[in-house]
């Protein structure tokens, strides 16, 4: 199906993104493509596999090795730094045990865009897949959240999470001219964050990147803001969102297999029940 001038926008929130991996996965089975995909951490990963036409696979690996200490555990954040495993999810699965599928990724006219946040600066940094050498370190970096993740050094700057910066990059999709956009959020409406805690350890960890914590502690506002965009654009009939109706039954990093499955089958079943009206959206 041709989407022209649609915007696919993923938002991030860890284990929570199964919700969008169940959607992109109908969205494969129904030959739905998007010319333009933007993803923040959790959802830049969904993307990358959406984009190189992996059915499953982003429900596959955390199932696989979510009890593995290699993919996440507190032995991992004492040796390296980092809770989650960040070498073997990003180096050893996609090139060892579960291939990334690179040419098609690589040949894929889709424009897909990683955001991060350039810990200097405060401020995102979106790669695109053209200029992106290795997309490993990138989806590393947007995926790496402050406190449990080490910085990632690209080409001599440090990046983190991108969802510190821009959650929900609803803005950026438009600016890169999307007349229209389809969002997948893993909040149900009516949410809205609260301001940071751990000021202290903030300061503390981040004392040489203060433009971090500075972002960190007015994440909530940027959050909040991006949440009533797209509410606009909801309104004005620019934005097809999909959400969970409820708060999902699992956290931003989740060890119950069965909640995992659960919260895949809720976003492959929400996309099955809008199937029709997303349908009449995208034509």
């Amino acid at each position: 199906m041709k989407t022209n001038n649609i915007g696919l926008v993923l938002e991030g929130g860890g284990f929570r993104g199964i919700y969008s991996a169940g959607i992109l996965d109908f969205f494969l089975e129904k030959n739905i493509h998007f010319p333009y995909v933007i993803g923040v951490s959790m959802g830049a990963c969904n993307g990358a596999n959406y984009i190189s036409r992996q059915h499953g696979r982003n429900i596959r690996i955390p199932y696989k090795y979510i009890n593995d200490n290699r993919y996440i555990s507190f032995s991992n954040l004492i040796k390296t730094g980092d809770l989650f495993g960040m070498d073997f999810i990003f180096k050893d699965i996609p090139e060892k045990m579960d291939l990334f599928d690179n040419k098609t990724f690589n040949n894929s006219n889709q424009k897909f865009v990683v955001v991060t946040t350039d810990c200097k600066t405060g401020n995102a940094r979106y790669f695109y897949k053209d200029e992106i050498k290795e997309l490993s370190e990138v989806l590393t970096a947007s995926s790496s959240l402050p406190f449990i993740s080490k910085m990632v050094n690209i080409d001599g700057n440090f990046y983190l999470d991108g969802g510190i910066s821009d959650s929900i990059p609803a803005k950026k999709a438009v600016k890169d001219r999307c007349e229209k956009l389809v969002i997948i959020l893993t909040r149900p409406k009516g949410y809205k964050k609260d301001p940071l805690k751990l000021k202290l350890l903030g300061k503390y960890r981040y004392r040489k990147y203060p433009k971090v914590m500075e972002c960190m502690k007015n994440r909530y506002i940027q959050y909040n803001d991006s949440l009533k965009y797209v509410d606009e654009l909801e309104a004005q009939n620019k934005a097809f969102v999909i959400r969970p109706k409820d708060n999902l039954d699992m956290g931003r990093v989740e060890r119950d297999k069965k909640k995992l499955k659960a919260t895949y089958d809720l976003g492959y079943n929400d996309a099955v029940k809008l199937k029709d009206r997303l349908l009449e959206f995208l034509s």
